[in-house]
């Protein structure tokens, strides 16, 4: 039986490096339609920090929409940050202590909630959506 995968593209960004500064995350099946779009103001904060609230927003809307089904599914994140997505893969060690603190909170989320988790880096233009999104919640936040 093939296990369900979901893909869930996710960017944040900052106005100013720190600034106001959002997070955008998108969940779509495995046939690329999409379940559902957030996104979320953070108030003043790096760009590196936001791409970490990004792969935590769209983590914790997964874990909404899904439940204790999260543990038999296959979870793809997408983003177009090199570093974080390194960082996340443990190629690249998290020396910031903000960010060290965001990659511990997904480190738990993935060990507790989603064990079939992988992180790929796209390139920007594949990143519309999310980064509309981000881009949306830097709007609203000010």
């Amino acid at each position: 039986m093939q296990k369900e995968k979901i893909i869930i593209f996710t960017d944040g960004g900052s106005r100013g490096n720190p600034g106001p500064a959002g997070a955008g995350a998108v969940i779509m099946d495995n046939r690329g339609g999409e379940i559902k779009g957030v996104s979320k103001f953070l108030g003043t904060r790096t760009n590196n920090w936001a791409e970490y609230e990004a792969v935590i927003l769209g983590l914790e809307t997964a874990r909404k929409l899904f439940g204790k089904r999260t543990a038999v599914m296959i979870f793809e994140i997408k983003m177009d940050s090199q570093l974080v997505q390194r960082q996340l893969r443990g190629e690249y060690q998290v020396k910031e202590k903000t960010l060290f603190e965001q990659y511990i909170r997904i480190h738990n989320l993935s060990v507790k909630y989603f064990p079939r988790i992988k992180f790929t880096h796209i390139p920007r233009e594949e990143n519309e959506r999310a980064d509309e999104l981000a881009n949306e919640a830097m709007d609203k936040g000010h």
